[in-house]
């Protein structure tokens, strides 16, 4: 346990050191980010900050992590799904900034891509576990899923990968929430007796608080898909390997808030005609009804931390 101490110290060390080493070949290779014509006006002095930063927390996090213990099985899977997720957003930030295609990959061929993966995890995480049994959070019940869990398993993994990669539209908004988020998890694994997962969730800890420091605003550089989908599979690949699946309904409340306002947001318009939001996602909602970007990231890091604290009593209850 004492040695959990210097995990997130090592990772936030990384992520300084590896910043202002990246950032700047970044910006030569003029790798920036496209902004959303749509959007809120004040965002368009953001064009060509450069993007692409989980090329700078997920090889911190993973390299603090496999440095500080033995990996298992679970563990592998984890990596697999933060690597995975994370090549796949990168090859989707390389078309958007460096080939100049606006929307990067396809949509077809990103949902494939994700599907594959999130199989593989699925069904690694299945064979792992034994069975497909959930947990039922703020309850001592359990239900066996059988084979069925396998496309339970992916559903989480895709919604958590893309909730998060709707999240991050403000800068530090993602790394805040899914810094608390991964801090539910640590305690979350440690609970489980997962001691190598809880190592994981502390190094993203660590990774996205040394990367925040270039990533609060006025930003310097932006996580890209190369971070966002990483971190969302990431904490799905958490939920899934601890039997915790539920629980991410609470501590990712932020990038479930986020996710259904798009959604909302696309049937009303489908049967009215009219916007239920001034925009979507949910962040750009509140910053054009008048709240500064800090305000609002302030505002949804505090709910993402009582959603941790929601997630933690449910999972724990009961006591």
């Amino acid at each position: 346990m004492n040695s959990f101490f210097y995990v997130p110290l090592v990772s936030l060390a990384l992520s300084l050191l590896m910043a202002p080493l990246l950032i700047p070949y970044l910006r030569r290779l003029k790798v920036g980010q496209q902004i959303r014509s749509d959007g809120p006006q004040r965002h368009m002095l953001k064009a060509g900050t450069p993007t692409m930063g989980g090329l700078i927390f997920i090889p911190a996090a993973l390299a603090t992590t496999l440095f500080f213990i033995q990996p298992s099985p679970y563990l592998w899977v984890a990596i697999l799904a933060i690597g995975g997720f994370g090549i796949l957003g990168f090859w989707d930030d390389y078309l958007k900034v460096v080939r100049q295609r606006s929307l990067g990959l396809r949509a077809r061929s990103k949902l494939l891509g994700q599907l594959g993966l999130s199989l593989l995890v699925a069904w690694l995480a299945l064979r792992l576990h034994g069975d497909g049994l959930l947990l039922i959070p703020f309850t001592s019940w359990a239900f066996d899923l059988g084979i069925l869990y396998i496309p339970f398993a992916m559903l989480v993994m895709i919604g958590a990968a893309n909730a998060v990669n709707l999240t991050d539209g403000l800068d530090g908004l993602a790394s805040g929430t899914c810094a608390a988020a991964f801090a539910a998890y640590f305690l979350l694994a440690w609970k489980m007796g997962q001691p190598d997962l809880a190592v994981l969730a502390l190094a993203m800890v660590g990774a996205l608080a040394g990367f925040l420091r270039f990533n609060y605003h006025p930003a310097q550089i932006f996580m890209g898909d190369s971070g966002s989908m990483a971190l969302g599979a990431g904490l799905g690949a958490m939920a899934v390997l601890t039997r915790h699946e539920v629980i991410l309904l609470l501590v990712g409340l932020v990038f479930v808030l986020e996710a259904c306002s798009v959604i909302l947001q696309v049937a009303f318009f489908r049967f009215t005609g009219r916007r239920l939001f001034r925009m979507s996602p949910l962040h750009h909602h509140f910053e054009l009804i008048g709240f500064g970007e800090t305000q609002v990231v302030w505002g949804f890091w505090l709910l993402g931390i009582a959603g941790g604290m929601l997630g933690l009593i449910g999972a724990f209850w009961p006591w």
